[in-house]
């Protein structure tokens, strides 16, 4: 009788145990309780700590409440300019309601997923190319009201959605690059053409006041000469002034524009006194004249107004015929 009543009691003790067991739950802080009695929802969502439930009559699900990080599997679609694009995002939800998220929807985390990617590629379709790479604050408010509008009645809540990486075709990539190229280009382009014209108005500004003194632009001339000269070349440009060729060219005598017509029988003959040449020592004599009045004029110096017509002779005499001296020099 004792021994009966022991393993009696033993029996109940077990099945306590077992039903307190059953009925004893922890929940954690970051998670919540559901319970369902006999298939049916409890209004009273369990909170953190230490709960107990109906053994074989309750049955409680937890729910995490912590922000969920989600990718987004990569979208292939084609834009808005008809350009084939390759798009992946990231979601970043959280339950707010877990009796909803358990009741409305099978599995919430499933739902948020491909919700993510149907609207990922419809935002795709409704945007740009240029939007989708400069623009993406604006599209990732789109995608996040387009989430967070079902997943409202899920008990979800969206956070944050972020388009992470766009994949363009390489065709498109060096397209691209060119078109950025031409644009840096035309921008040097412009730069360089302002240059030039705040340039020339400051060399107009420089032309105008040096036509004041005439002297500044002979020695603007002279530092010009100096500045070639001293890079060591071996060949120094002067430049020629314009005046001297043009009295040479006014100098030069003319040629017989026709040849005179040979006398008749019945013609008189008539002495013509032929008109002189003139020799080579009066053209050098005329040419040294010349070399100096251009000079006078150009430069207006007083050492080249003191050369007078007798020095000038002696550098036609030097150079008339014979005058190998000239030559060479």
């Amino acid at each position: 009788m004792v021994e009966e009543l022991v393993v009696a009691g033993i029996a109940v003790l077990s099945a306590g145990a077992v039903t307190a067991m059953a009925a004893a739950h922890v929940v954690k802080q970051y998670e919540r309780g559901v319970v369902f009695r006999l298939g049916r929802l409890k209004s009273q969502v369990r909170g953190p700590g230490f709960t107990m439930i109906v053994p074989f009559v309750d049955r409680m699900r937890k729910v995490n409440m912590q922000i969920v990080t989600m990718p987004v599997p990569a979208q292939e679609g084609i834009t808005r300019d008809n350009v084939t694009v390759r798009v992946d995002a990231v979601v970043y939800f959280k339950v707010v309601d877990a009796a909803e998220a358990v009741v409305r929807v099978e599995d919430y985390r499933f739902a948020v997923s491909q919700m993510a990617q149907t609207s990922l590629r419809s935002i795709i379709g409704k945007s740009d190319l240029d939007d989708l790479l400069s623009n993406r604050e604006k599209l990732n408010q789109g995608l996040e009201l387009m989430i967070d509008s079902p997943a409202i009645g899920w008990g979800v809540q969206i956070d944050r959605v972020e388009i992470k990486d766009v994949s363009l075709p390489e065709t498109m990539k060096r397209s691209m690059a060119r078109q950025a190229e031409a644009d840096r280009e035309r921008r040097a382009r412009v730069i360089n053409a302002d240059a030039e014209l705040q340039a020339s108005k400051k060399l107009a500004e420089a032309a105008a006041q040096m036509s004041e003194q005439p002297a500044a632009l002979q020695l603007r001339l002279l530092q010009t000469v100096v500045a070639v000269a001293a890079e060591k070349n071996s060949t120094l440009v002067l430049p020629f002034p314009v005046e001297l060729l043009r009295f040479l060219e006014r100098a030069a005598p003319t040629p017989a524009s026709a040849p005179t017509p040979a006398p008749t029988p019945a013609t008189v003959d008539v002495a013509r006194e032929e008109e002189p040449v003139p020799s080579s020592q009066e053209t050098a004599e005329t040419l040294a004249r010349a070399v100096v009045e251009a000079l006078a004029r150009g430069v207006g110096g007083p050492e080249v107004r003191g050369i007078e017509a007798g020095d000038a002779d002696e550098v036609a005499s030097d150079s008339g015929p014979g005058g190998a001296r000239t030559g060479q020099d």
